[in-house]
């Protein structure tokens, strides 16, 4: 059994999943504190969700410039949201501003990328990446 991922719909669905956590999460789980629990601002899942998020886009994007299309543009779409992505860790003032920033950058990377994979050559629209 060959099973192919989508890693540009991965690296979407992890953005969006990083963005649930950041904007909406501290909304519905202010009562955790309470409780002795905190996810919300917690630095090993904050820095676990980034590396996450550039594993996958990392190696989305260097399988589509490798394979199918050799356009540096999602890559560097990718970096710049990416880069708003570490500056709402230290600049905390911006998190929301800088996060819907970030998530932008990174998903327009992902769907970016996942066309020029279908426009090459070597792919279908059947073809998973």
């Amino acid at each position: 059994m060959n099973i192919k991922i989508n890693w540009d719909a991965m690296g979407i669905a992890t953005s969006i999943a990083c963005a649930i956590h950041c904007a909406l999460l501290p909304v519905l789980l202010t009562s955790l504190p309470v409780f002795g629990t905190n996810i919300i601002h917690n630095p090993f899942f904050e820095w676990s969700m980034i590396a996450l998020a550039f594993l996958v886009g990392a190696y989305s994007l260097f399988h589509g410039y490798i394979k199918h299309h050799r356009s540096f543009t999602p890559v560097l779409i990718f970096s710049l949201g990416f880069i708003f992505l570490i500056l709402k860790q230290f600049l905390t003032e911006y998190e929301i501003l800088f996060l819907v920033i970030a998530v932008t950058f990174i998903i327009s990377a992902h769907l970016y990328n996942y066309r020029l994979c279908l426009k090459s050559k070597c792919s279908s629209p059947h073809h998973a990446h």
